[in-house]
């Protein structure tokens, strides 16, 4: 557990790191001064100075940052006095690298199988397991302690020898014959093997299967080379429509007075998720960072201060008024909401530690 922790802590910060090279590499490619180019978060461990950039390791491991004197001053290299265009893609390519990274992530995946749900009837798929994909409030199921992503490897009745679960029908049919009888499972969950019991019901609430549990068989479909670039970015363009669809959903929820249906999740929680793709194996991990690397390159748009949408945002204004926004504003406007994302964040970090300790 302790190495898989590493592995997706060590992952998430390489991922923050290319977004603050997409900042570097835009303003070194239009002359912008870069006083610091950190690894790492203050205190500083050591650094090097070259070619007016000093490079740093940083004590604290949680990404890494890009220093952009801002203030206006007469150097042609001075940020504040580059055309607008050229300040508005240095803010946007920090973003442009995770959607890059997730074309990347996604084509790898194709080419070494994407996870894909199969029919029962379906063969040529590598990997091929039965899935529980959700799991009923109050269910058999959930009291047993099963998890959505367990893999039924197979089944046993007080009375029958184990059956080896291949199909979903399989799987239906055998709860089915042992309604009101203790069931034996063998599951898989990342990369332990187990057993749990469990007691289908003879009558199970309307819309809810004895078990309590939908199932899903899964398997890895895999493409040439040459096509899966192809599949990696058209996953890359759904996957962005598909999020903001589904953050449309959720203000349009807000707005009607309804649950968003939205969980916020900050680092601990991240990693958490990402352990468990560590363990099912090297596609579900990179789908899961691709998956995660489009969301945030999302959110890290959204013009709110603190982020890159709203320093966006406000050379959006400075276009309009044809002058930028007055410094002190926009310092005062960003504190603010900086710290607000700091509270914000130390709420979700609690509860995303506390979620954790339940998946070790």
């Amino acid at each position: 557990m302790f190495f898989t922790i590493l592995i997706a802590l060590t992952s998430l910060l390489i991922l923050v790191s290319l977004h603050e090279l997409g900042h570097f590499f835009t303003a070194k490619k239009f002359g912008v001064k870069v006083e610091e180019f950190g690894l790492g978060y203050p205190p500083k461990l050591f650094g090097k100075k070259f070619r007016g950039t000093l490079y740093s390791i940083n004590l604290l491991p949680f990404g890494a940052f890009v220093r952009i004197p801002e203030e206006a001053d007469d150097s042609p290299s001075s940020f504040t006095n580059k055309p607008l265009w050229q300040r508005a893609l240095i803010i946007f390519n920090g973003a442009l690298v995770f959607w890059l990274v997730g074309a990347v992530l996604f084509s790898i995946v194709f080419m070494v199988g994407s996870p894909t749900i199969v029919d029962d009837a379906e063969t040529g798929f590598a990997d091929l397991k039965v899935q529980i994909s959700a799991i009923s409030p109050d269910s058999p199921a959930q009291v047993a302690g099963l998890k959505v992503g367990d893999v039924v490897l197979m089944a046993q009745g007080l009375e029958s020898r184990p059956q080896n679960i291949n199909q979903v029908k399989e799987l239906q049919d055998f709860i089915s014959d042992n309604k009101g009888q203790e069931v034996v499972l063998t599951i898989k969950r990342g990369g332990q093997t187990f057993e749990l019991s469990a007691v289908p019901r003879l009558s199970p609430p309307a819309g809810q299967a004895p078990l309590g549990v939908s199932l899903v068989r899964t398997g890895l479909k895999s493409y040439p080379w040459y096509l899966a670039w192809f599949q990696g970015i058209k996953a890359t363009f759904e996957m962005t429509a598909m999020i903001i669809s589904a953050y449309g959903q959720s203000l349009a929820r807000i707005f009607q007075g309804a649950p968003s249906g939205l969980e916020l999740m900050g680092p601990v929680g991240i990693v958490g998720i990402l352990s468990q793709g560590i363990e099912m194996g090297l596609s579900y991990f990179l789908q899961m960072i691709g998956f995660l690397s489009i969301n945030v390159a999302i959110l890290n748009l959204l013009p709110i201060p603190a982020f890159d949408g709203g320093k966006l945002l406000f050379l959006g204004i400075e276009a309009v008024r044809k002058k930028p926004v007055p410094r002190q504003v926009e310092e005062r406007i960003t504190t603010v909401f900086f710290a607000l994302l700091i509270i914000l964040m130390v709420f979700v970090t609690i509860k995303d530690i506390r979620n954790f300790r339940g998946l070790l």
